[in-house]
Parts: C-alpha cells; sequence; structure tokens
C-alpha cells in the first residue's frame, strides 16, 4: 500500500512541521530566511519563513512571534521536541538583497540582517547549520523533503538545486 505524499506550504511569518513522506514548501522569499530544522532518524521536520530578525522591534501588544528569528526559531524546536525530534540539523536559504541601497545604508539590508539573526538563533540553540544558500539579489522557492533531508531550491529563472 503506497501512502499519499503531501506538500505543506507555509506562508510569509509562518512555521508548520511535516513527517515522512510529506513534504514542506515556501514560496517568495526574498530577503525573509526559509529556516528548516529536521531530524534525520525521526524523519519529522520543520519550517519558518522569516520575515524579521527581532522581535524587540515590534510594538508592545502587537507580536507575531513567527515574524521573527529569535523568537520563531525556538518556537518551532520545541514543536519538533513535542513530536519526538531530538537530534535536530539546520539549513537555510534567502536572504536577498532585493532592494539597492546607497553604500554604507543598513536600513534597507533587511536580508543581511535576517541571515544574521537566523544564525545567532541556531547558534544560542546549538543547532548546526549543515547547508545554506543565503545572500545575493534573487529570490526563492525552498521545499524540504524528510525522506531525503534534501532541500530544493529554485531561483528566479534558474534551474532547481539542492542542498
Amino acid at each position: 500500500m503506497t501512502m499519499m505524499k503531501t506538500i505543506v506550504n507555509v506562508g510569509i511569518a509562518d512555521t508548520k512541521t511535516v513527517s515522512s513522506p510529506n513534504t514542506i514548501r515556501t514560496l517568495g522569499l526574498g530577503s525573509c530566511i526559509g529556516t528548516v530544522l529536521y531530524d534525520e532518524r525521526s524523519g519529522i521536520a520543520g519550517l519558518s519563513h522569516i520575515l524579521l530578525p527581532d522581535s524587540s522591534q515590534a510594538r508592545a501588544g502587537n507580536i507575531s512571534p513567527m515574524k521573527y528569528a529569535d523568537t520563531a526559531i525556538p518556537q518551532l524546536l520545541e514543536m519538533l521536541h513535542e513530536q519526538g525530534a531530538r537530534n535536530i540539523k539546520a539549513k537555510m536559504a534567502g536572504g536577498a538583497q532585493m532592494f539597492q541601497a546607497g553604500k554604507g545604508t543598513s536600513f534597507m539590508r533587511i536580508g543581511d540582517k535576517n541571515i544574521e539573526a537566523v544564525q545567532n538563533a541556531l547558534r544560542k540553540l546549538n543547532i548546526k547549520v549543515v547547508s545554506a544558500d543565503v545572500g545575493g539579489n534573487l529570490g526563492r522557492t525552498i521545499e524540504f523533503d524528510p525522506v531525503t533531508s534534501k532541500l530544493s531550491i529554485r531561483k528566479r529563472n534558474q534551474d532547481v538545486f539542492t542542498i
């Protein structure tokens, strides 16, 4: 008997989990970061589509925790632990510089700030980043397969590749 495979879509500032044979995908990563946490042994994985680096910038009472690197990643880890995942690794993609800013202007460097914030959040939780495709100036769509632990990445006007 063959099991039906489902693709779970993750929206902007959202986080979801899957278990094999299902895959998980997010579209439209520009300066946002798609962060995948997974456990190869259990076949459990989760994906956060992180919009901004730091929740301290949010207005009081208006915090959506899945929007920020410093809050989404710990919550995703907790979700995975609740489902039995233990040996957690990470893959990440995104963080493009979608807008051209003047030299020395840090305001528009959201992609770089997101990359750094995700790396810091993972470091604090002692989660190793196995592979990453970050930076540049092209948006991405990513899909993670917990069966193979491969992250498929499609950049605008380019072929799909895996990390």
